[in-house]
């Protein structure tokens, strides 16, 4: 039997001829290391003297991988974050890594788990849901850290493959002419109309209220977007950045079409009766209530079928309307500014693609400028 002096833990050997080392933590309760040797012992309490200087130290209670990640999406998750990034975690918890790891204990979990996980997953699954699963891990883990269940996050050191950006799909300005065409008459034949002129989300969209739009001065507010939040329902959200509270400049013909918008509400509002659900929305349901995002999308969809063109999604409006802009020659702060990027950087990333077309129409006037020197 031998002992370390106080405060640096101590170190016994068991009646049944294994070695133990206990250490005293803050709390004045006691942390226990066991092992075949001293020396394997004496590691153990070495490494765990260090974690506990450097404020590393796991004190907590031992639970499994699935209980971890469990209590992160329910109590962090879904607290704190939009339900569509509750929904989105929820599904590769429960589908992907509660099965592969979910009985592991969290102090038992390592990187050659992960790294070999990861490299299965990333045959059949693309780049960018291994991203979500690996942030899903890194939150729930770095939340268990804080609480000190596990000294440190294993997630954060697996490699996983570059994510290509998604470029979207945009309609040409006559194919967005067409599909106008077709969905005249239809319940989104403005909203169409205001997404592809401006360039706004869909959720911002069907948040869109009359008090948010002077039709005399051609102005609109962006103030809200429109989320469904479990046990809510849909609810007005603000955007996610400062930014994204922004102010557009209306074209006459959108002001026009949202004038008589306006007049076919009214008119809807008194043939309903006592079933209109008022909430004040310029793009609504047939009863005057909010319009579900996912049936904005839906409709979406039959109308690009109807108009026989290409699958897009109702986002690729949104980079559909900054791409006509950028090469119309617009500057890209003020197409940033119609979007609600956060920062000029962001548009400058994401459009990169359509920018060598105005640098060539830089470099064409600075050699009309002075070609003659």
């Amino acid at each position: 039997m031998g002992r370390r002096g106080h405060g640096e833990g101590s170190i016994t050997q068991r009646k049944d001829g294994r070695w133990m080392a206990a250490l005293t933590l803050d709390n004045h309760k006691r942390k226990y290391f066991y092992g075949r040797t001293r020396k394997e012992v004496q590691d153990k309490l070495n490494k765990a003297l260090y974690e506990q200087k450097q404020g590393t130290l796991a004190t907590g209670p031992q639970q499994t991988v699935g209980t971890c990640l469990e209590n992160w999406l329910e109590q962090v998750v879904k607290l704190t974050r939009r339900f569509n990034t509750y929904k989105g975690y929820r599904s590769v918890i429960y589908r992907h890594l509660i099965p592969a790891f979910g009985h592991i204990k969290l102090q038992k979990l390592t990187i050659g788990h992960l790294q070999a996980f990861f490299a299965e997953k990333a045959q059949n699954l693309k780049p960018r849901m291994l991203v979500i699963m690996r942030s899903a891990l890194i939150g729930a883990i770095d939340d268990a850290v804080k609480q000190g269940f596990i000294g440190r996050n294993v997630a954060k050191f697996i490699d996983l493959p570059a994510v290509e950006r998604y470029e979207g799909q945009v309609l040409t300005v006559e194919q967005a002419r067409k599909l106008l065409e077709v969905a005249r008459g239809s319940r989104l034949d403005t909203l169409l109309l205001v997404a592809i002129t401006t360039g706004m989300r869909r959720g911002e969209l069907a948040a869109l209220h009359w008090s948010d739009v002077d039709l005399e001065k051609g102005v609109l507010q962006v103030r809200h977007t429109l989320v469904r939040v479990l046990g809510k329902g849909l609810v007005e959200s603000s955007p996610k950045t400062k930014a994204g509270r922004r102010k557009i400049m209306l074209p006459g013909v959108v002001i026009k079409a949202l004038k008589e918008h306006q007049a076919m509400q009214e008119q809807a509002r008194v043939k309903m009766g006592d079933r209109w659900r008022e909430c004040g929305v310029i793009f609504c349901n047939t009863q005057g209530y909010y319009i579900e995002p996912d049936h904005i999308r839906v409709l979406f969809k039959g109308l690009l079928k109807k108009a026989g063109l290409p699958d897009v999604r109702f986002h690729d409006l949104r980079h559909g309307a900054a791409t006509v802009l950028l090469a119309a020659g617009v500057p890209l702060k003020v197409v940033s500014e119609l979007l609600g990027h956060s920062s000029v950087a962001i548009t400058a990333d994401i459009y990169a693609h359509v920018l060598p077309e105005q640098q060539q129409e830089v470099v064409k006037k600075m050699n009309d400028l002075y070609g003659g020197f």
